[in-house]
């Protein structure tokens, strides 16, 4: 098991994750990021979190993968 955080940012805001997660692999990785981008963007509020990502990193802060909002929002109509 490793600690993974969990760190959003845009090109003017970043949220940290102080506490982190513990992850078995990589593909709960995934999950749990893909849960992350889900949780914040269905949350009421006016952002547009088009142009933001998630950053996986572990306890180094050495960054695993990212993954852009957009690719779970699709693109806009």
């Amino acid at each position: 098991m490793a600690q993974l955080y969990f760190h959003c940012s845009n090109s003017q805001d970043v949220l940290v994750d102080q506490h982190g997660t513990a992850i078995r692999d990589l593909a709960e990785a995934r999950d749990h990021a893909a849960c992350v981008v889900r949780s914040l963007i269905t949350a009421r509020g006016p952002e547009d979190w088009r142009d933001w990502t998630l950053h996986v990193g572990d306890d180094f802060d050495d960054e695993i993968f990212a993954v852009p909002f957009a690719a779970l929002l699709g693109k806009p109509h």
